[in-house]
């Protein structure tokens, strides 16, 4: 009974989906006895779990500041998977673009200063953190400054194919959660899952300024709701890859929800597509 109960309890905090294999893993490294160990396996197999959890490739799209990064977050340390934030990622050339003077009109200098830009990620203080040529850039990508600049450089076409050939090559096959514009339409047209996320531009707008004011910037509630429609506007109406919602994507409008309640319903879609892979 020992056994039993310290298995369950180690179990509490595994990723979700629990497979045979999992279980198997956890009852030898716990050191468990070998009947309870034949028990668990006997278990797993009435209950038909999986041998192995088929992984998944999860795409969020939606509006600026809509919590898709943090739904996204949630889901990739909930899953065990790979998380990037393709929002960073044009965050970060925008940034480099704007501290080299790059001209956003001339495709000569776009395409130079693509060739010169490298962008990685590392998980620094239980957060992604993004990197551009090896300098720390979180903090940065963040400012009013690129806020107001990154649409723009997300329109031109040569950022979109360089970035979208990167976040690509990021999916190895064993679970990935990728949050951005359009990686349910463009970059992972066959994701398993494909979430949009939305809420009205006043609730964004307040969130924003909460999340910036906490962190000691000034500005305006006003300023940052006109720069989220300029955005929105930009976002839809580009000609390269324009922000659309897929059309096997679920939406989930979070304007009255909070972080906690949005997951909950993400969750269960998760859930439900898991248990249909995995049977």
């Amino acid at each position: 009974m020992y056994w039993t109960l310290e298995l369950a309890h180690n179990l509490e905090d595994a990723p979700w989906p629990a497979t045979r294999d999992e279980l198997i893993d956890y009852a030898i490294r716990s050191g468990a006895p070998l009947e309870v160990i034949w028990y668990f396996l006997d278990l797993a197999t009435k209950m038909r779990m999986p041998m192995k959890a088929v992984p998944l490739t999860i795409a969020i799209d939606g509006y600026s500041s809509s919590g898709k990064s943090t739904l996204a977050k949630q889901l990739a340390k909930k899953l065990g998977y790979i998380f990037v934030d393709t929002g960073a990622m044009y965050r970060a050339v925008a940034l480099y673009f704007f501290q080299n003077k790059v001209n956003l009109l001339n495709h000569v200098e776009v395409m130079d200063a693509l060739a010169h830009i490298h962008i990685s990620f590392k998980y620094l203080d239980a957060k992604n953190t993004t990197f551009l040529n090896g300098e720390n850039v979180e903090e940065l990508i963040r400012s009013v400054k690129v806020s107001g600049l990154v649409s723009q450089v997300a329109a031109i076409s040569a950022v979109r194919k360089k970035m979208v050939s990167l976040q690509q090559a990021m999916d190895d096959g064993s679970g990935l959660v990728m949050d951005g514009r359009d990686i349910g339409t463009v970059v992972f047209p066959r994701a398993d899952v494909k979430l949009f996320i939305t809420a009205d531009v006043k609730a964004r707008a307040q969130r924003r300024f909460q999340e910036l004011t906490s962190k000691g910037h000034e500005v305006s509630l006003s300023e940052i709701e006109e720069n989220l429609r300029q955005r929105d506007k930009m976002d839809t109406e580009r000609a390269d890859s324009p922000l659309k919602m897929a059309v096997d994507a679920i939406a989930i409008d979070n304007t009255h929800l909070n972080i906690e309640q949005q997951f909950a319903k993400a969750w269960e879609i998760i859930q439900a597509v898991l248990k249909t892979r995995n049977s």
